[in-house]
């Protein structure tokens, strides 16, 4: 879904680097990790459940809660829940949350994690991912609905894309415009996508919404300012960036 040509960009010490796709081997471990996971657990359908379809919905319910998080317990509950943003971003709660999140994680992953390596790219996800749940658990301090997934995270990847590749081309297929692939260059696509997602907040009320739209907002803006501080002394990616392909909102 990446056209692997190079991008031209200049590395710290101010020489002309070549960002060469294709050695990403954190994104590809992290799509993976998310999908082993996914895949054994009682969520995928795939692994037996003893006892029919409500012994599944109640299997279903204690894997959420034993691995999500919960804000209202967040807080009070016991030491272990404070690792729950950790373990729930590797947690999907259907096969399309774990499909569009990855799908996303995979286009976008690849080129961010050339430019800030393999480590930083991994601690970068991590920790981004999780300040964005606790951001969000924060705001609906009473909620008991459980929340999981990587976007968070990869909201973050989006916010770094942004300010790291923004003349790169991005290919976007669009619903109500009988999925016509248009190309656009990245600042305009991702911006349209932040700003949606900030809509989204407003409109979702303080109730705490079924999708975590503000840990999407948090993510974006944590990922664009992580960019902006650690690359603002050196020079961005100046030649046209690579072509990626994105299809579904993480």
């Amino acid at each position: 879904m990446i056209d692997r040509r190079a991008v031209t960009g200049r590395s710290a010490g101010g020489f002309l680097r070549t960002v060469a796709l294709g050695g990403s081997p954190m994104t590809h471990a992290l799509i993976a990790a998310c999908s082993l996971v996914f895949v054994i657990s009682p969520l995928s359908g795939l692994s037996p459940v003893p006892g029919g379809a409500d012994a599944r919905l109640a299997a279903q319910a204690g894997y959420f809660e034993h691995w999500g998080v919960i804000p209202n317990e967040l807080w009070d509950g016991p030491a272990r829940v404070l690792l729950t943003p950790l373990t729930a971003l590797f947690v999907h709660g259907s096969w399309v949350h774990l499909l569009g999140n990855m799908l996303f994680l995979y286009v976008f992953g690849a080129m961010t994690e050339e430019r800030m390596g393999r480590i930083g790219f991994t601690f970068f996800y991590v920790i981004c991912g999780y300040l964005a749940l606790v951001a969000y658990a924060a705001a609906h301090a009473t909620s008991d609905q459980t929340l999981v997934g990587a976007s968070g995270a990869i909201s973050a990847v989006l916010g770094a894309f942004l300010y790291l590749f923004p003349r790169a081309r991005v290919t976007s297929l669009f619903p109500f415009l009988f999925f016509l692939p248009l190309r656009f260059p990245a600042w305009i696509v991702l911006v349209f996508w932040f700003v949606l997602q900030w809509l989204a907040v407003q409109g979702a009320g303080s109730g705490g919404p079924g999708v975590a739209y503000l840990a999407h907002v948090v993510g974006f803006a944590l990922g664009f300012l992580y960019a902006w501080g650690r690359y603002r002394r050196t020079d961005r990616v100046k030649a046209p960036a690579a072509a990626t392909e994105g299809e579904r909102q993480p």
